[in-house]
Parts: C-alpha cells; sequence; structure tokens
C-alpha cells in the first residue's frame, strides 16, 4: 500500500474531507518504499526495505488550528483522527500569522518518476555492494559505503478545492575509501531520479584514486589561498552553498536578520550582490534535476530566477509575508540549478599556478547569519595544485568563509553535476580562508 495511485489517494483524502466540520480542512497522504545496503571494512552489515503511508489532517476553527497524524486508514481511523484535529484547533491559541488555504491551483506535470529506480531488487543492491568492495580489495583499500533508493509519493486536498499528486522515484550513493594504515581517505556522493545513469564502479573509482593519493599528507600554514571547491564541498548535508540558499528569505532580510537585509530596512533586491557569472535558478521541469511541483502548503512551485547575473533577482516569500507586503508568495523549491560552463575538475587544475583542490567539506557550523560565516574542515582528499597539476597531499584545515565573499570571488566555473537534487558547478575561487591546521583524516 505504500505507493498509492492518484485515484486510491485523492479517495481517502475526500473521504478524510466528509468527516470534517471545522471551517477549513486539509489533507496530506505520503507514502515510500525504500531499500537499502550498508556496507563497511569491505563487507555488508547492513540492508534491508521499508514501506509507510502516513496521513496528516490540519483543521480550523477561524484562525485556530490543529493537527492529527494517522496510518491506518479504516473509516473509524480516519474519522477519528479528524476529530482529534479539530479538538486540538478548539483549544489552540489564534495564530496571529493566518492566512487562509488555498483554493485550486494548477501544478505543472511532474518528471520525478522513473520507471526504473521504482523497480530496483534486493539482488541489484547487492551487485552494487559487491562491484565496490571488489574494486577497493584489488587495490588493498577498504570501502565503506550506503545505498538507498525508492519510490514515493505526495496527495494534498482540502475543503477549498485545492488537489494535487505528484510520485517521486530516487536513489542515494555514497562511499568513503580508506588506505589500509588509515592515513589516506576519498570520498563520493551522488543522486540519480532514474537509476540507469548510476554508475557504481565509476564513483568507487573516484573515491579510491582520492584515498591512494592522500597517503603521506604535508601540513601546510593556514592562510588565503586559491581552492577549486567539488560540487560535494558546495551542497549536500555539509555544503557552504546551501547556506546562501536557504538564506534568500524576504522577511528575515525585512526584519534585519539577513545578509540581505539593508540598515534602516528594507532588503537588497535588485541589488548587484555577487560576481556576474553567478546565476541561480530553479526549475521543476530540469531533466537532470527534477523536483516537486507544489510545497507544503499547496503553492504551485514554477520555474524562478534567485540570482540573475550577480543581481538579487527574487526572494523567497512565505503566504504570510507575501499577503503583509502587497507581494506575490513563492513556494520554496525542492532544489536548484546554479549556472557554469564546460570545464571539467581537471581542466580547472590544469589552469591553476597555486592552490587546494577540496574534495568535501563537513562539521559546518554558523559564524555570523547576517554575512553568512561560517567555519567547519575539510575532508575525504585534500591536495597541493602548483603548477597545474596535484602536487602531493596536505593535511586537513578549518576555514572561516561566507559562500557572500566566495561567490564574489570567483576565478572559473566548471561544468554542472547534480548533487543533492541540485545542478551544482565546481568553483575555483581566490582568498579563501583558512584558520588552522586539523590531524583528522
Amino acid at each position: 500500500m505504500a505507493i498509492l495511485s492518484k485515484d486510491e489517494a485523492q479517495a481517502i483524502l475526500k473521504k478524510v474531507l466528509g468527516f470534517s466540520t471545522a471551517d477549513e480542512c486539509a489533507a496530506q497522504l505520503t507514502g515510500s518504499t525504500t531499500g537499502n545496503i550498508r556496507y563497511a571494512r569491505n563487507a555488508v552489515s547492513t540492508a534491508g526495505s521499508s514501506s509507510n503511508v502516513s496521513l496528516g489532517v490540519e483543521a480550523r476553527f477561524g484562525k485556530r488550528s490543529g493537527v492529527a497524524t494517522c496510518n491506518q486508514f479504516d473509516d473509524a481511523t480516519l474519522r477519528r483522527c479528524v476529530q482529534r484535529a479539530e479538538e486540538i484547533a478548539r483549544l489552540a491559541p489564534e495564530d496571529p500569522e493566518y492566512v487562509p488555504m488555498l483554493g485550486p491551483q494548477q501544478f505543472l506535470t511532474p518528471i520525478t518518476y522513473a520507471a526504473s529506480t521504482a523497480a530496483i531488487s534486493p539482488d541489484f543492491r547487492a551487485q552494487v555492494a559487491a562491484d565496490s568492495i571488489a574494486l577497493c580489495e584489488g587495490r588493498k583499500l577498504t570501502a565503506a559505503g550506503y545505498l538507498e533508493d525508492g519510490p514515493s509519493f505526495t496527495a494534498i486536498r482540502n475543503s477549498k478545492g485545492l488537489e494535487g499528486y505528484q510520485q517521486l522515484t530516487n536513489l542515494d550513493f555514497s562511499v568513503t575509501v580508506r588506505t589500509a594504515d588509515g592515513t589516506g581517505s576519498g570520498y563520493a556522493v551522488g543522486d540519480f531520479t532514474d537509476v540507469t545513469k548510476f554508475d557504481t564502479k565509476a564513483m568507487t573509482k573516484r573515491a579510491a584514486d582520492k584515498a591512494a593519493g592522500s597517503v603521506g599528507a604535508k601540513a601546510i600554514e593556514p592562510g588565503k589561498y586559491t581552492v577549486i571547491l567539488e560540487p560535494a564541498a558546495l551542497v549536500s548535508d555539509e555544503g557552504i552553498l546551501n547556506r546562501l540558499i536557504y538564506a534568500l528569505d524576504a522577511r528575515s532580510a525585512d526584519e534585519g536578520r539577513s545578509f540581505l537585509s539593508k540598515k534602516g530596512g528594507g532588503n537588497k533586491l535588485g541589488e548587484k550582490m555577487f560576481d556576474s557569472r553567478v546565476t541561480i535558478y530553479s526549475d521543476p521541469l530540469n531533466t537532470s534535476a527534477p523536483g516537486r511541483v507544489f510545497d507544503g502548503d499547496g503553492l504551485p512551485v514554477k520555474p524562478m530566477t534567485w540570482i540573475d547575473k550577480g543581481v538579487m533577482k527574487n526572494m523567497y516569500y512565505s503566504r504570510f509575508w507575501a499577503e503583509k507586503n502587497k507581494k506575490p508568495a513563492t513556494a520554496f523549491p525542492s532544489g536548484f540549478v546554479m549556472e557554469g560552463g564546460t570545464q571539467s575538475v581537471e581542466d580547472l587544475i590544469k589552469g591553476t599556478a597555486k592552490g587546494i583542490l577540496i574534495t568535501r567539506l563537513w562539521y559546518i557550523r554558523d559564524v555570523d547569519p547576517q554575512t553568512l560565516l561560517v567555519t567547519g574542515l575539510t575532508r575525504d582528499g585534500t591536495f597541493y595544485i602548483e603548477n597545474g597539476k596535484i602536487k602531493h597531499p596536505i593535511k586537513n584545515m578549518r576555514f572561516n568563509e561566507s559562500p557572500v565573499i566566495m561567490l564574489n570571488n570567483i576565478e572559473a566555473i566548471g561544468k554542472p553535476q547534480r548533487l543533492g537534487g541540485n545542478m551544482v558547478p565546481p568553483l575555483k575561487v581566490r582568498d579563501f580562508t583558512f584558520t588552522s591546521l586539523s590531524d583528522a583524516v
């Protein structure tokens, strides 16, 4: 039951709304079937699968609202879930930022589902692990990896006539490779809507090459360096560019809490903030990284340019803040695209006289939200570049940097690659600030 069709899902949601006596009622069904395999020290440690469908109901009386959830769908349970949401709503305080629920909306036709990915079997996952492990064993290296895949869906409906449905598939894979003595480490990560674009051996080889090449790392003095940041250093769970994307919020800017705040009030919409080569947009129909066509409120996600040739073109307006400021509300996208060029990481290295190649950043923490200054560490393959070639591996370092400054210090932009549901190019950036050494591998 984990993946319901549009008709099956909407039939349940119609029934839920029929049980409601609230002024407004909204219901959402989400479901997924997920398979996974994990391996470490060149041996599979866990493998499994899970399936789940859950229902969330929001009931409103005036400006009071309540939410209840359940994962059984007989009439009695559905009725009780609605009643519980209404009981909570009657007890809740009024919401000072209340906005009415949306009426009918027009959504783009999603392209986020691939039958090939939905059909992945345990045998396929086992082969992925076997191929990755075999490649590393053959080079006397140790692999630790994780693969997770499966289809999912979201269906929404409310008492105002809003209705939406979307199916998605995704495969996430990451692998860390270490040398036998533990002094060398490499990493590769990727995600795919369509499994046919996934190459286990190529990704593992990339991590293995970095691990083998990072043995005997040398210490260099902290300071400002030209760096080449691979996509994994820019986005994903520990990415520096993510901080920028999530900070494009008009309310934070208007209230003086953001790098987009103006002294004396207002925001910097329309101002040039970055290098002219920086253009960032979102498009749920991007064929390489398709996204969701509606957000949690039921707002349509449409193509949107956020930064155009370095200029702040648009900002995120919640429905409340949009209404307060007489602006159109903007749905926050599930992914973004940063435009780039045609150069590979290898091409960027060849064009660098002196610099540092960074595979990945981690343990990133905020230092100053108003400038987006963050601190963190390099990890899993950091190398010194001289005369267009990797000269030797270097010890990891702590950095203090802001993506705002970083995107003003660009020297070159490479070819965008998919990562974390986004399309991001490797970047060559000058004056990247390192503050201390780290003994971690």
